[in-house]
């Protein structure tokens, strides 16, 4: 898997462009990663990061929230500069617009390169809730 990753980022022509999950699921994945970075110096400097989901209601330094989690367990290891993490307001006023601005930022970048999911315990893969009613014209937009 080392040699993969290391071979994959160093051989782009442009700027990756990664999707990223929390839990369990991405956690060794996650260290595999740091552990490229801190022992083999896999460069992470063009790299731009869009995670999935955040909680609403709760704001980036609180312990229970998605962008805590990614930064004690990635950011925090590697070198991807902070204008180039982003992750859900979960403090939004108005999460439609958050979260139609949130996907346009996505296809203003040239989209997702790669993106890596969880599976729950309990079997769900990525985000398997029901969809708002406000959010499910958006894939329409495009």
């Amino acid at each position: 898997m080392r040699d993969g990753l290391s071979r994959g980022f160093s051989r782009r022509s442009r700027r990756p462009f990664l999707g990223l999950a929390t839990g369990e699921t991405p956690l060794a994945l996650y260290k595999e990663v740091t552990g490229l970075h801190r022992e083999e110096g896999l460069d992470f400097s063009n790299v731009t990061t869009f995670n999935l989901d955040e909680y609403l209601g709760l704001g980036p330094e609180h312990p229970a929230s998605y962008h805590f989690f990614m930064h004690e367990h990635l950011f925090r290891h590697i070198n991807v500069p902070s204008s180039r993490i982003h992750i859900p307001d979960g403090l939004a006023k108005n999460v439609p617009a958050f979260c139609v601005g949130y996907e346009k930022a996505i296809l203003d970048a040239g989209g997702i390169d790669l993106q890596v999911l969880g599976i729950g315990t309990d079997g769900p893969s990525a985000l398997m809730n029901p969809v708002p009613h406000w959010l499910r014209g958006l894939a329409s937009r495009r």
